[in-house]
């Protein structure tokens, strides 16, 4: 039987099996090999209200950070490819396996 994948869209290498996960966004039970998996890290307070914040703090201006919140994400293949987290790619582009460039910030 021809497979469309090498992995077998999993990362199964070895393991029997793994635990299901559930999706972040509609709840579907994936196996946690095979969803598709985010790390976010962003502040708690968002910019509109920062200003408020640091200026209704008790410390001085610079003294205190306010934390981040770190959420890990797991999609299943259908919303990871409905919410464009990842793209379809043709026959030839599945067989590169090199990770994509990463688009960074600059720093000013």
């Amino acid at each position: 039987m021809t497979k469309k994948r090498r992995n077998a869209g999993r990362a199964l290498k070895g393991r029997g099996k793994t635990k299901p996960v559930r999706c972040t966004n509609c709840g579907r039970s994936v196996p946690k090999d095979k969803c598709v998996k985010r790390f976010i890290s962003r502040s708690i307070v968002e910019n509109a209200g920062y200003r408020d914040v640091t200026d209704a703090s008790a410390y001085a201006q610079g003294a205190y950070r306010i934390p981040k919140i770190y959420i890990r994400i797991h999609y299943c293949v259908a919303c990871a490819i409905h919410g464009r987290i990842v793209r379809v790619r043709s026959r030839e582009g599945r067989k590169i396996r090199t990770p994509p460039v990463r688009q960074r910030k600059k720093k000013e």
